[in-house]
């Protein structure tokens, strides 16, 4: 098991289950000889679902991968926690920092769980055609998730859609392309859409529009912004989402999983002896303000300074300390420091706005672009934008993204989509008078050491050696 870094395979299944989503515990059931019966494959579905909740996944290292390394957010002590987070903060990551080791390692553990029911599903029968194949789409979903995030971070990934019973068959393999992994992506999202139901009783699942809205942020990375057209317009006129008109509701404990939720990862406090809440709120509040408080992945005072007096947004989303300091106002404060309820959103309706609206705007369709903008600025309370032609709308929806979207886990990958990443960085960093210089490398994080350890053929970043 040692050369299986990369696959993560035959891990214990672990008990833990989202909000919604009952399960039973299945860690001593021998996976060899499980997943024979509806029930079973019920069970694993819900084990995979429950590897987002890791803390290595969307319980806290992705989203802030993903805002800590922008100027929306820093780490306040970047010396805590042997620094894991504060390297990514200044540009200083090694290959043998734990947390990139984690989020990798337990990105493959749920792409392997996906494997196994995805090759083992045909065979069982299911009470209800339309049950089974939702069970499908949903794999294929959150397979499709893992990879997107990690060709996002890492480039190019090994790739493996197979249920993997002999890791020694894919030791040796390298890293795929960035282009045939992010094929498989749209391919397992297109096949999830045609599948998954437009709603579901239980809450938490995934359903059609999370998979179109994925795929339209997909084909927005690619720069095809005809088929991202498409996709989110699917989500648009589906009707099932809606802006809510008050910002404060949003990250609401008694609303989470309203009309603008699309997809979250489901937390719950007080649930299976505390073991379904988030540490987030712990982890990433200032220091000294709650029990345990590390100061992870702050919003920047340069980023609480953009939001207008007017702006609703700004006691909804971010609140500052009696001595200046920033935080998240869409995480809630837990009676369990460390068992916090609140979700972690995946995807929002609002940021299907804010893509259409980019979309649009390269697609020269300026008037459409506006429309969705100050849709966006409305709610918030705004007057509409005074952005006219296509440069100035783009700085329009980039700014508006950082005001919606902070800490959910967007601005670096709008700032690598956009391709204003260092140009953006070096900037910031230069206004904060820090003798850091953004470059190529750092577009990627490094490949973590002990995967290149156990398998020679996976090559590390350039600049990383």
């Amino acid at each position: 098991m040692k050369k299986t870094g990369i696959l993560a395979l035959f891990i214990a299944l672990l008990t833990s289950c989202t909000k919604q989503l009952e399960q039973s515990p299945i860690t001593n059931k021998e996976l060899r000889v499980f997943l024979k019966t509806e029930i079973e494959v019920e069970e694993y579905v819900n084990a995979t679902y429950a590897t987002l909740q890791f803390g290595s996944l969307y319980g806290l290292y992705v989203p802030a991968m993903a805002e800590i390394a922008s100027d929306n957010t820093y780490d306040e002590v970047p010396a805590n926690d042997a620094a894991i987070y504060g390297d990514i903060d200044e540009f200083k990551t090694v290959p043998v920092n734990t947390l990139i080791s984690d989020v990798w390692r337990n990105s493959y553990v749920a792409i392997q769980r996906c494997n196994v029911v995805l090759t083992r599903i045909d065979a069982v029968s299911f009470l209800s055609p339309d049950s089974k194949a939702a069970r499908i789409g949903e794999m294929k979903f959150i397979r499709a998730l893992m990879y997107f995030n990690l060709v996002r971070l890492f480039g190019d990934v090994p790739l493996v859609t197979g249920e993997t019973a002999d890791p020694n068959i894919f030791f040796g393999q390298g890293r795929t392309s960035t282009a045939e992994a992010s094929a498989q992506v749209g391919k397992d999202l297109r096949e999830a859409a045609d599948v998954l139901p437009a709603s579901s009783a239980q809450q938490g699942r995934i359903i059609k529009t999370a998979a179109q809205s994925l795929l339209g942020k997909v084909y927005l990375t690619l720069k095809d912004y005809s088929n991202a057209k498409t996709q989110l317009d699917f989500v648009i006129n589906s009707a099932i989402h809606a802006l809510l008109p008050n910002p404060n509701d949003i990250f609401s404990l008694t609303n989470e999983n309203n009309k603008e939720i699309i997809f979250s990862v489901q937390f719950a406090a007080g649930t299976n002896g505390n073991s379904e809440g988030s540490t987030a709120f712990q982890q990433f509040s200032p220091s000294g303000t709650v029990n345990g408080a590390k100061g992870h992945n702050l919003p920047t005072k340069e980023l609480y300074s953009l939001y207008t007096t007017d702006d609703k947004r700004k006691t909804a989303y971010v609140g500052i300390t009696n001595n200046g300091v920033p935080f998240s106002t869409k995480l809630k404060q837990p009676t369990t420091i460390t068992d916090g309820g609140s979700n972690f959103v995946v995807l929002r309706y609002v940021d299907v706005l804010l893509m259409q609206a980019e979309t649009e705007n390269e697609l020269g369709n300026t008037d459409a672009a506006t429309t969705l903008l100050n849709n966006v600025r409305n709610r918030a309370g705004l007057p509409n934008t005074i952005a006219a032609i296509q440069t100035e709308l783009r700085a329009a929806i980039a700014l508006e993204r950082r005001l919606e979207l902070v800490g959910e886990g967007h601005r670096w990958f709008d700032l690598l989509r956009t391709g204003e990443a260092i140009p953006v960085m070096n900037a910031w960093f230069l206004s904060q008078g820090k003798p850091i210089t953004v470059t190529e490398k750092n577009l990627l994080f490094p490949i973590p050491q002990n995967q290149i350890d156990t398998d020679p053929l996976i090559k590390q970043n350039p600049g990383y050696q």
